[in-house]
């Protein structure tokens, strides 16, 4: 919304966000997986570095790009199936790894180029060290180590 600071009653949209019996009612998304037993989870709205089921996506776009085009919709629903498939777990869970270190980076105060260079050069590390912001201030100090 671009209504001004604690405002509620600005425009309809916000007015009706801000009603109670509104704001509690379940989408039909929720209440389809529900049924299924599938939970939906939520995530804010940050760059894909952040989440890593973007970065999944991105690898099955890349393989879907791969496929022969085709014009019937049943050929592309099934690549589209086959597409998200094809991407590996253990792709999945370093995409997960790599997202939980951009977050510890950005808990940690470095920005998006700081944050990239921590994590290159920290690969083995689930977390980064507290010192990281001093080394990362002396490799660029001194125009050593590697680039970013």
């Amino acid at each position: 919304f671009k209504c001004p600071e604690g405002q509620v009653n600005c425009c309809c949209r916000r007015l009706m966000y801000s009603q109670a019996d509104f704001a509690s009612v379940e989408s039909l998304l929720e209440s389809s997986c529900r049924a299924r037993g599938i939970d939906v989870i939520y995530l804010p709205k940050f760059h894909c570095e952040l989440n890593f089921i973007e970065q999944c996506w991105g690898y099955a776009k890349r393989i879907y790009r791969m496929m022969d085009p085709s014009s019937s919709e049943s050929v592309l629903e099934r690549n589209v199936i086959n597409s998200l498939d094809a991407v590996p777990l253990s792709s999945m869970r370093r995409f997960a790894i790599r997202s939980t270190k951009f977050m510890d980076a950005y808990q940690r105060g470095l920005n998006g180029v700081q944050a990239a260079w921590a994590i290159k050069k920290y690969r083995g590390h689930r977390v980064l060290p507290p010192s990281i912001m001093q080394e990362f201030d002396e490799a660029h100090s001194t125009g050593s180590t590697g680039t970013i």
